[in-house]
Parts: C-alpha cells; sequence; structure tokens
C-alpha cells in the first residue's frame, strides 16, 4: 500500500474497488470485463450518481493482450492545472513504431476523493497535492463572528468614548488644577461601570444556553450545534443557499407518466402495459416488425442530411407501445450487477436506472450487458440479443443520447434516441411537435423530469454508408468532436416519434412547505446544483421555487459579455421571474458584471443556479455577503459544499447518504432539511430576540450606575467619591441582575413558576 503522499506525476498505479481514487488519474486499463468502470464522486460534485469512465483504447488493448504497460514509450500532454470538473483535454502518443495518438476527455480521468465502484484498475498520475481538481475547489475554513457581537464592540467603543467625555466634563466643572491628570483618572474609574464588561460572560452563558436547547429540541431530534459561537445568527439569515441532490431531493426516481400519441398510462396502468407487451412479444419476435414490412414494400432511401419530408404514417398502438418499452431497456448507459446475489444497476444517471426498472416493471428485463452487447428477456420469457453498433452518450451541450443496435435474432437495424424536448422535438415529425409540446408543458407544470424518445429504422445500406462516415470522423485529431456530431447528426433525421417519460425526483419531506414557510418569513431562497437545467427545473417545480403566477427565465450557454448584460437588463425588468442559471453562463457572468449581477439576482424570488462547481458555489455566497450586505446559510449534505457552508455565514450539514463530511465542517449538523425551519424561525429567532433584550438590559444597568455616579459627584463639588460601597456594587451586579439575566436567556422563569405552584399546593394541603 502506497501512501497518496509519495504519489509523483507519471507514476503508474493500481486502484482496486472501493478504495478512493489518491490522486488525479488516468485511466489505462481495467479488469471488467465491459471495458469500462464507475465511479462514485458523491464527494466531488453531490451527485449521488455512478459515472462511467473509460481507458484509453490504446492501453486496454494492450493490457488486455498481456502485454507490460510499464515499458512502453509513450506520453500524455495534458491542460494546466484549473478547477474545472466537468471538462478535461489531452492527448495520448505513442513514441516510434505508428506513432498511435489519442485524444483524451473527461470519461478517460479519474478526480481525486471519489471512489472507484468496480473491478481494479491501472491508471497514470497526472495532477497531485494541491494541483488535484478537488484541492482546488476546496477553501480555507475561517473563524465564524456573530454579527451582534461585532455591533455590540461598536456600541461599547461608543460608550468608551462617552465615558472620556463625561469624565471630562465633570474635570472641566472642578477645574484644571496641579493634578488634573490623577483627577482625570479618578472620574475615568468611577463611571467605569458604563462600559459593559460583564456582558462578555453573559453572552457566553446565553450562547451556550441556546445551543443546548437547540441540541436538546425533541422536534429536530439529531441536530448538532458544532459552533456554539453564532445562535443569534439563525435568527439573521436572509439568503439561504441550497444544494439539490441529497439536501432537498433524495434521489430517488419514481415512474409517474407515459404519452404515446394515442395512448396515456400512469403508474396505476403498469399492468394494462404488460398486457399488451405480453401480447405483441409473443406475436412478434423483436421490435419495429411493421416498419421492416413497409420499408420493404418501398424503395429503401439514401441517408440524406436534413432527410426528406417525412410521409404520415399511422402504426398500430399496441406496435408503438412495444417499441417504446423496448427503447427504454436497450437505450441507456445502464449494466445489471450482482452483489450477494442481488441484482443491482450501475449507472451514470437516476433516471437512466428508473426507466430500465420501468421497463423491468412490465416483465422487459436487462439481463445482461457489455460495451458490445446486451441481452434482456421480454415480456414473453424470450431472451432477445443485441449488438452495439454505436452509442453517443448524454452531454450537457447535446441534452441527447443515442445507440444504435442491431437485433440479432431478425438482423433489425435500430437507432434509438432520447433527449430533452428544446432538442428532439425537432427531431420527430412536424406534424407532431405542437402535440409533443403541449404534453411536456403539462409534464412540467406538475414537476415531473420529461425526455421525448424516438426511434429510426435503418436498413444495412443505410447504416452501412452512414458508419463509414462515422469512423472516418474518428480519427480526425483536429475539431474531433465536432467533426463526429455532424456525422452523428445526419442519423438523427426521419424519427419515428414513440414516447414521453414523466418520473418524480421525490423530494425529502416537507421540503416544499418549508421552502414557502422560509420564504413568506422574507428569506430568498437560492438553489445551486451540479446537475443539468432540465433536472434542475423540474425540482425548482415540485419544490415550490417557482409559484402558479411566476415564470422562468433562463440563461443558458452565455459568453458574450455584451449578450449577458443584455439578459440581466431584461430580467430585471421582470418583478415576478425565477432566473436559473448554467455554470458555464455564471462564470461569466460574475467575471465581466460581478456586481450587476448580484444586484439584479438579490431581487428576484428565487435563483436556481446549475453545472455549479464547488468554487462557484463559494463564490456565489462569498458575493452575496459583499455586494447585497446581507446574512447568508449554506445548507448541503456534500463535500463538494463545504464551501459553500464554511464561507456562508451559518453554515449547516445534512447527514445523509453522502456521508458526514459536510456535517462535520457545518456549524450546526441537522438530519432532515425541513428542520431549517425550526432552526431559524424558532431557535435563531428566540436567540436573537433575547440576545438583544438582555444586551440592552445589561448596558442599560451600566448607564444608571455610572449616572447616578455622575450626579453624586457633580451635586457635591465634584468629589471624586464613589457612591455606593463595593459590597454593595458586587451584590448589585452578581445577585440582583443575576436573575434577570438568566430569565431572559433561558427558560427558568417557567421553573421557578413551576415550583412556586408546587410550593404553594404543599403549603395549603398542610393541617
Amino acid at each position: 500500500m502506497t501512501p497518496a503522499s509519495a504519489l509523483q506525476v507519471g507514476h503508474i498505479i493500481e486502484v482496486r474497488a472501493n478504495q478512493r481514487i489518491p490522486a488525479d488519474l488516468l485511466l489505462l486499463h481495467t479488469t471488467d470485463e465491459s471495458e469500462t468502470v464507475f465511479i462514485r464522486t458523491d464527494q466531488l460534485d453531490g451527485e449521488t450518481d455512478w459515472k462511467l469512465r473509460k481507458p484509453v483504447r490504446y492501453t486496454q488493448a494492450l493490457a488486455k493482450n498481456e502485454k507490460p504497460l510499464y515499458g512502453l514509450r509513450a506520453f500524455v500532454t495534458a491542460e494546466a492545472p484549473n478547477q474545472h470538473i466537468y471538462n478535461f483535454e489531452g492527448l495520448f502518443q505513442v513514441e516510434g513504431g505508428d506513432g498511435h495518438k489519442e485524444p483524451l476527455s473527461l470519461e478517460n480521468t479519474l478526480w481525486a476523493n471519489t471512489v472507484l465502484a468496480s473491478s481494479t484498475i491501472l491508471a497514470l498520475v497526472m495532477y497531485t497535492g494541491k494541483e488535484t481538481r478537488m484541492a482546488m475547489n476546496s477553501k480555507t475554513p475561517r473563524t465564524k463572528v456573530c454579527q451582534l457581537d461585532l455591533e455590540l464592540n461598536k456600541i461599547s467603543k461608543i460608550l468608551f468614548v462617552f465615558m472620556l467625555f463625561l469624565a471630562g466634563i465633570m474635570l472641566f466643572l472642578r477645574g484644571f488644577g496641579h493634578d488634573w491628570g490623577i483627577q482625570y483618572f479618578k472620574y475615568v474609574l468611577l463611571l467605569s461601570s458604563i462600559i459593559p464588561i460583564s456582558l462578555r460572560v453573559n453572552l457566553d452563558f446565553a450562547k451556550s444556553a441556546f445551543s443546548y436547547m437547540i441540541n436538546a429540541d425533541k422536534d429536530i431530534e439529531g441536530t448538532v450545534a458544532r459552533n456554539s459561537m453564532i445562535p443569534e445568527e439563525l435568527g439573521r439569515i436572509e439568503y439561504l443557499l441550497s444544494d439539490k441532490t441529497g439536501t432537498l431531493t433524495q434521489n430517488d426516481m419514481v415512474f409517474k407518466r407515459l404519452v404515446l400519441e394515442q395512448y396515456q398510462f400512469t403508474d396505476e396502468s403498469l399492468p394494462d402495459i404488460e398486457r399488451i407487451i405480453k401480447k405483441q412479444c409473443s406475436k412478434h419476435i423483436g421490435p419495429a416488425k411493421d416498419i421492416e414490412e413497409r420499408m420493404k414494400e418501398s424503395s429503401p432511401q439514401k441517408l440524406i442530411i436534413g432527410g426528406k419530408k417525412k410521409k404520415m404514417y399511422k402504426r398500430d398502438k399496441e406496435m408503438v407501445l412495444r417499441d417504446m418499452i423496448t427503447s427504454l431497456v436497450l437505450c441507456h448507459n445502464v449494466t445489471p450487477t450482482h452483489e450477494d446475489g442481488v441484482k443491482m444497476y450501475q449507472a451514470s444517471s437516476p433516471d437512466e436506472i428508473a426507466l430500465v426498472k420501468i421497463a423491468e416493471s412490465v416483465q422487459m428485463e436487462l439481463v445482461e450487458r457489455t460495451q458490445n452487447h446486451m441481452t434482456i428477456k421480454n415480456a414473453a420469457g424470450v431472451l432477445e440479443h443485441y449488438d452495439i453498433l454505436a452509442n453517443f452518450p448524454f452531454s450537457s451541450e447535446t441534452k441527447r443520447m443515442g445507440i444504435v443496435v442491431r437485433h440479432k435474432e431478425t438482423g433489425r437495424i435500430i437507432f434509438y434516441l432520447k433527449g430533452a424536448d428544446t432538442i428532439m422535438k425537432y427531431k420527430i415529425p412536424e406534424y407532431q411537435r405542437g402535440y409533443v409540446q403541449d404534453e411536456v408543458d403539462e409534464l412540467a407544470k406538475i414537476g415531473l423530469r420529461t425526455l421525448i424518445i424516438a426511434q429510426r429504422y435503418l436498413t444495412e445500406e443505410q447504416f452501412n454508408e452512414w458508419f463509414a462516415k462515422y469512423n472516418e470522423a474518428n480519427t480526425v485529431l483536429v475539431n474531433r468532436e465536432a467533426t463526429v456530431r455532424k456525422v452523428i447528426d445526419q442519423l438523427e433525421v426521419d424519427m419515428d416519434f414513440l414516447g414521453i417519460t414523466g418520473v418524480e425526483d421525490k423530494l425529502q419531506e416537507d421540503v416544499a412547505s418549508t421552502i414557502e414557510t422560509l420564504r413568506d418569513a422574507g428569506i430568498h431562497v437560492w438553489m445551486l446544483t451540479g446537475d443539468k437545467v432540465e433536472t434542475a427545473t423540474c425540482i425548482a417545480i415540485s419544490a415550490g421555487f417557482k409559484s402558479r403566477f411566476q415564470e422562468f427565465f433562463v440563461m443558458r450557454e452565455l459568453s458574450d459579455p455584451l449578450e449577458i448584460q443584455n439578459h440581466l437588463v431584461e430580467f430585471n425588468k421582470k418583478s415576478q421571474a425565477v432566473l436559473i442559471i448554467d455554470g458555464s453562463t455564471l462564470q461569466h457572468a460574475l467575471e465581466h458584471h460581478e456586481k450587476y449581477f448580484f444586484q439584479v439576482a438579490g431581487e428576484a424570488p428565487a435563483v436556481v443556479c446549475c453545472r455549479c462547481s464547488p468554487t462557484q458555489k463559494a463564490l456565489i455566497t462569498t458575493g452575496i455577503k459583499t455586494h447585497l450586505g446581507k446574512k447568508t446559510l449554506g445548507i448541503g449534505d456534500g463535500g463538494n459544499d463545504v464551501g459553500m457552508i464554511q464561507a456562508a455565514d451559518v453554515g449547516v450539514g445534512i447527514v445523509g447518504k453522502e456521508g458526514k463530511q459536510a456535517a462535520l465542517a457545518a456549524d450546526y449538523s441537522i438530519n432532515k432539511f425541513k428542520y431549517v425551519k425550526t432552526l431559524l424561525l424558532w431557535h435563531g429567532r428566540n436567540a436573537y430576540k433575547r440576545t438583544a433584550v438582555m444586551s440592552q438590559f445589561v448596558i442599560h444597568r451600566g448607564l444608571i450606575i455610572s449616572i447616578i455616579q455622575a450626579f453624586f459627584s457633580i451635586t457635591f463639588y465634584n468629589v471624586a467619591i464613589q457612591v455606593y460601597n463595593g459590597l454593595l456594587m458586587l451584590g448589585y451586579v452578581t445577585i440582583y441582575t443575576m436573575f434577570p439575566v438568566f430569565c431572559l436567556v433561558t427558560k427558568l422563569y417557567l421553573l421557578i413558576n413551576s415550583a412556586r405552584f408546587s410550593i404553594l399546593m404543599l403549603v395549603n394541603q398542610l393541617p
């Protein structure tokens, strides 16, 4: 076992399943049969979904043939260290021989502090120590000071000046003699009660009492006050900045709606779907049977960019449903695994797993998947085998994913495509677009996450023609990604619309009512998430960030400073709009229009920031404090939220699926998001009100004594004699005024009244 501190750039290391990645690595080889690995990134970006990673093709093939990697003469060109966890560009090149070159991307990397979920890997160390993505997104913790303490310090300074001024007046009335310095010092000592020295002790006692009340509150059981110095800040929060995954949501997807052109199904209609699918699977071998027959009747079309206008053709609605369910079990990046005899699914998105489970619930089960092959068991109990001919993963730029498969039993080649409505509505026939958009809007109104799914039947000739172009594009070294994208676009024409899926990301308990209560209390609630815009929008609707009378104003993929400014000006004119902004646009907005952005966004009823890195979360928190001068509370449950939690005036960590890293770094640790309501509106308000009253009481007490002393001295010819003896002063300060302070801070008065009532009852019962 090698410690992470001993690793250097260029080392090749072995990492096993369930081990934490010690540095930023380039994946060279995996022992998994699928030639892919999954990693858990919850402590990096806060997402509990497993991410798929692929090794360098050249080194994977070399190691698979049992040839050692340690003697390979090759080098990697990588970008300079930066904090962007969603991007990477590099080049792998072999010296001598064929001079093989291979472009590298994010899917070839393993960032530090992620966890390898399965298999054993060999990887190349690219960045270590402070140059890793995790370290560059980390912030140094700071000591938090309560605003009330700073205000009391300021008042104490004013009282000190007032004491010096009052002593100067008394000296002036007495007259300046040869001992004026000693007399002035005597007056200062006599008036020193004006400085609330005991207030510091009272404040510390009060803070301890408030923290104890929070820890002992049964309504928020499990809450821990880790910082006892800032309970009053809870009552002064104006902006609450929250993570999404694991904080607002349970990250648990539930099927709610399936919409086809001629059918609509809910989660209660699964038996009907199963009956139809079983009938179709028994009747036909494989999907798209009717399309194949129609294609054979007409001459096959050549593949043309943009395609021809598609002729309207009504398919049998039950066949469409069968193809729809088949697409759910085929078009994804899900891999079935078995742990202790229990079947589990691994995927980079919970949406993917949810859709596969929907298909499984109607007896269309994914049995096996490798990088080149899939096996499913249909509703009739028959195994269907599919070859994966091409796979196009989902990305935030394309907003869709596709897969080309060949059904082995029939030889049919089918291209499945699914994605967001903003893209997919242009891929389906024009006469269906209006209906599809209306249905998507209806599902979005009830907070469901939607995907539009379409398919295309390809003849062997069409596929071979396209695949030749695809292979050629993959060998291009300059602008390779854009070239490949153009070729894929040629495939996404003449698509047959299958249907729309609606799934619900279950919210944490009472999230919507908690947010509504906080907003009614005048607290602005922002959501900062690393998830994509579409997902965050759905959660914003279901969690109550947007009311029925408000609208969304989306700023995404903007880089021109002038264009960003124009969008901010336009948004500023809308009084009832919720701002949604993605990470790249936010980065440019903070670089060029930071102050104006916070001024505009600060007035919005709510703001949703998507694709946020940990650093951006901390920057937003700091920006609100700096430019708006408001009190902030950061709440999250993952390691990626630590920067935001520490940058906020008050940090709250939730103990959840992502561990305790956020909870341990926070000022307050809670078990459920809904506890924030009690924490702020009850404990925070009480702590602030009671501390304010207690401070006024202690200051007022000192002023009374000092003013009486001043009048006494002035009345008796400015004599520097103490009006009260020391024992009386000590008793007044420590005993007489101690119990009122206790009553202001604690619930002691309730105990006293209860004890008094009990004593009276006992006295009345005496003979």
